[in-house]
């Protein structure tokens, strides 16, 4: 299963460096919307009744994902990722001293001898330099609370309807559509983005969680009065999470597709089209440290 480059790389750096840090595991930025679990009620209806909320009910399910990465287990997985100029796969291993990955392919195919070996390497640099991991960690805590912050805000930010039911994993998902909210006041530019986004989300009812998002930027995105930067309107993104535990009730980011363009400092051109699909998720041992996920890494080589 293909999985995301490394976990503690930015997903999207020429982004950040012309942006103020916007949340970006595969892609801060746009994996805040992955969060839009919406609460529903039994499967066993076709349809929610007449008084559904469907503004509370986003409220209730981001207090859901809160408590559901409170018992994150951590996992083992692949991230297959594609852009402009790479295709990659990479193996990570998430451990409380964060995430650490290897490299296993390019364009499909394993890595050559040396280029291995000079992975390789790159680990036992990582493992003699702990400094290292820990400002990786440091980034991806910093990462976590925006992310944290922005999923605070989605149910005032954004006007939400029930649609309808559509087929999905589970049989029958509820489909919601959502618009930015006219009423929403951004608290700063992270914020911003939340104002151009419109789409659909599909959504199991039995576990109350988000299966697909399709989103679409409805308008320009100007960051600092477009000074800093600006997302061109008619950019998309289409997130899927599947249940990838073995006891069930473990969610993760198993699809993402994004394409955007948009403007650095209003002259440098931005383009964004990524592709990343996370596979093979499997749990490792709960305290696992970073030197030891180094080392399951390399025994795993080719």
């Amino acid at each position: 299963m293909g999985a995301p480059t490394s976990v503690t790389q930015p997903k999207m750096p020429t982004l950040r460096t012309a942006l103020p840090p916007l949340p970006c595991r595969m892609g801060v930025l746009f994996s805040t919307l992955l969060a839009l679990a919406f609460a529903a009620v039994s499967s066993a209806q076709s349809q929610p009744p007449e008084s559904m909320d469907a503004t509370a009910l986003v409220r209730r399910a981001v207090q859901h994902r809160v408590d559901a990465d409170k018992n994150h287990p951590p996992l083992r997985y692949l991230v297959h990722r594609t852009d402009e100029r790479h295709d990659t796969t990479k193996e990570i291993v998430e451990t409380v001293d964060g995430d650490v990955a290897r490299l296993v392919a390019i364009n499909g195919k394993p890595l050559p001898m040396e280029a291995d070996r000079a992975e390789l390497n790159r680990l036992d640099t990582l493992d003699n330099h702990p400094e290292m991991q820990q400002h990786r960690h440091k980034g991806e805590q910093k990462d976590a609370e925006r992310i944290d912050r922005l999923l605070a805000l989605l149910p005032d930010a954004f006007l939400y309807r029930f649609e309808g039911m559509a087929p999905c994993a589970a049989g029958q998902c509820y489909r919601l559509s959502f618009t930015p909210n006219p009423h929403f006041t951004p608290p700063d530019m992270e914020a911003d983005l939340l104002r151009g986004i419109a789409g659909e989300v599909w959504i199991d009812p039995a576990q109350e969680r988000l299966t697909r998002l399709d989103g679409h930027f409805i308008a320009d995105v100007n960051f600092g009065f477009g000074i800093i930067g600006k997302l061109n309107k008619g950019g998309t993104v289409l997130l899927e999470q599947t249940d990838v535990g073995a006891g069930g009730h473990d969610w993760e980011l198993t699809r993402l597709t994004l394409h955007v363009t948009g403007k650095a400092l209003m002259v440098k051109p931005l383009s964004f089209q990524i592709n990343e699909e996370a596979s093979g998720f499997a749990q490792v041992p709960a305290g696992l440290k970073y030197r030891e996920a180094i080392q399951l890494l390399k025994q795993a080589g080719p």
